[in-house]
């Protein structure tokens, strides 16, 4: 399996919802950051931080939320590179957004090791009404 199989994998099991399979390809130390200006800015560490401050506001926050990829591309280095479009509707204001963002990967021994989130933040919260 190569690291971009990696990727390809978590994203269709977010998609899914299944959740303890995302969790399950996450190095123990993963260091995950969100945008500065997204309503999740911040660096989580550890699945269970990444659990609590991302995924379940995602999930009770949102409906319909997805982050599809359009483009994975494997640095062959443990570095992988994702670009697509998230798109949802924010429960709170009853908007719905539809905006790129890029993801940069690093994959240590079969297990994601750190995640970087880059997308216009500024779209998102015009876009959302925030």
């Amino acid at each position: 399996m190569t690291n971009a199989d990696i990727i390809q994998g978590l994203y269709e099991s977010f998609a899914k919802g299944d959740v303890p399979a995302v969790l399950g390809v996450f190095d123990n130390n993963i260091s995950w950051t969100e945008a500065e200006g997204f309503m999740y800015g911040g660096t989580y560490n550890g699945p269970n931080a990444v659990l609590e401050g991302v995924f379940m506001r995602l999930g009770t926050e949102w409906e319909g939320f997805a982050a599809v990829p359009d483009k994975i591309v494997d640095g062959g280095d443990g570095n992988v590179v994702s670009l697509g479009t998230y798109s949802g509707k924010y429960l709170e204001t009853g908007k719905s957004v539809s905006v790129p963002f890029a993801h940069s990967w690093e994959i240590r021994d079969g297990k994601i090791a750190k995640f970087d989130q880059y997308t216009d933040t500024q779209v998102i919260v015009k876009d959302l009404g925030l």
